[in-house]
């Protein structure tokens, strides 16, 4: 399966800055890039990283690269199925750090027209497309949109629950998953920058060993 891995190669994670310098920011979105990667083509995906801009980086994994530094939702809507018998294609994002082989093969093998895993507050965190009329639209509560979407060009929808394709990483207090529950180069880069897991009356927060900045 064709599978689109939109990655915002200008200025990544910008959420992050609080905790993270530009330059560490980058390191960072592209270590989550990589793990995104390997964990499609373990599910026997064939990923292409639809990059904002010229992206040198060294994926494990043979993935190309496209540059197209339009919006999100036109990029991904030029590249969807356009009449029956063309073969899905997916979307997932880059910043899902904690996804696994195992989870993207629930995601490509569900059978939907439209399959979504959804995201925290409703967004889209990753979808195959098997429908010749449907289009994404990327903004606010995306989840919702892309249900009525659905509904209204009469695509059967289905929608994988998963806690691994639902968590992406955005914001400072993000980093606890990624440091419990990443298993790869996302969780290395942190650590190697100095973050731990720290406990506080219970909750399991992040700190950084020698730097004043936590989460």
């Amino acid at each position: 399966m064709r599978v689109l891995v939109p990655f915002a190669a200008d200025e990544p994670k910008t959420r992050l800055e609080s905790v993270l310098s530009v330059d560490e920011r980058a390191a960072f979105a592209r270590a989550m890039l990589r793990d995104v990667l390997a964990a499609i083509d373990a599910a026997g995906g064939e990923p292409t990283v639809l990059s904002t801009a010229p992206l040198e980086f060294n994926p494990s994994v043979p993935a190309s690269v496209v540059i197209d530094d339009r919006s999100l939702t036109p990029a991904v809507n030029a590249r969807l199925p356009t009449a029956r018998g063309d073969d899905p294609v997916a979307v997932v994002m880059a910043d899902l750090a904690l996804a696994t082989p195992a989870a993207l093969e629930r995601l490509f093998t569900a059978g939907g027209d439209v399959t979504i895993a959804p995201g925290r507050g409703a967004g889209t965190n990753a979808l195959v497309v098997d429908h010749p009329e449907f289009r994404v639209d990327y903004h606010g509560g995306s989840y919702l949109d892309h249900r009525e979407i659905a509904a209204e060009i009469g695509a059967d929808l289905e929608t994988v629950d998963s806690f691994r394709l639902s968590t992406d990483i955005d914001e400072p207090d993000d980093l606890v998953e990624v440091l419990v529950h990443g298993t790869d180069r996302a969780p290395a880069t942190l650590r190697e920058r100095g973050f731990e897991l720290e406990a506080d009356d219970g909750r399991v927060g992040v700190v950084r060993v020698g730097n004043a900045t936590s989460s």
